[in-house]
């Protein structure tokens, strides 16, 4: 379905192909990042990364030559370069289509794809970048979502430059339930990075464990999942003031 592919900015799918063009016209990684835009490390995390999600490899060395060697697109990479350009092509002519129709708004593709996207991870909270703080390795990116509420997450700077991420950009905070902790209030002393003062909205009890649903303000809702035990012990009941806890290397992006 192509609705779940964006085409229409240089997100991560259209940097990698980017990137796989690139190194089909060089035959150099160093050449491609260059050309892209990336760094020489980023690009080859970008291609394992791209060999292992694939049925088969899409980028590989060569060896010999006068140049003693480089890189080289695969059979499938190559097609995949030119799938990726039809199916651009496609969608183009197919949203230059809908916005022919008055009562159409093109920016609900948005919410499809995000609606669409199909994650294990229980809690997924829109929200836009209010800042990246970067380091020697590792990047702090705030997420302020519509409630005004600011998640952390620490990722690799490669990460960041990869994805493109810049202030203002939309984001999807992803986060695991069993990575969530609650306490009773935000005075615990923790060297977690995140601590999110919200309102019990529902609580599901199993044999074991327990899936406790927080608003932290206007219905973005943190959910997480503790032992049926800890809830009876913590007295948590709907209507409870409580706190999520939540490591900010826990927090997963996605665009």
């Amino acid at each position: 379905m192509l609705g779940v592919m964006q085409f229409d900015k240089p997100e991560l799918l259209e940097k990698r192909i980017r990137l796989l063009e690139a190194i089909g016209e060089f035959g150099s990684i160093s050449s491609a990042a260059k050309k892209v835009g990336l760094s020489y490390k980023a690009s080859w995390e970008a291609v394992d990364t791209m060999n292992n999600l694939s049925q088969s490899p899409l980028v590989v060395k060569v060896t010999g030559g006068s140049g003693g060697g480089g890189t080289t697109l695969t059979a499938l990479g190559q097609e995949m370069v030119k799938n990726y350009g039809i199916l651009k092509h496609e969608y183009e002519r197919f949203i230059a289509t809908l916005s022919s129709v008055s009562q159409f708004n093109v920016e609900h593709i948005k919410n499809l794809q995000r609606i669409a996207m199909q994650i294990s991870a229980r809690n997924q909270l829109m929200g836009k970048i209010g800042e990246i703080k970067q380091a020697k390795v590792n990047a702090e990116v705030h997420i302020v979502l519509k409630s005004g509420v600011v998640l952390v997450s620490t990722i690799t700077n490669s990460a960041v430059e990869e994805m493109g991420l810049h202030v203002g950009d939309e984001v999807v905070g992803i986060i695991k339930a069993s990575s969530v902790l609650l306490a009773q209030s935000d005075d615990i002393v923790t060297s977690a990075r995140n601590k999110l003062k919200g309102t019990v909205r529902d609580i599901k009890f199993g044999d074991v464990n327990a899936q406790v649903s927080v608003d932290v303000g206007e219905n973005d809702v943190v959910v997480a999942t503790i032992t049926t035990e800890s809830v009876k012990r913590l007295g948590f009941n709907v209507g409870s003031n409580v706190c999520a806890i939540i490591k900010s290397s826990s927090i997963i992006i996605g665009k």
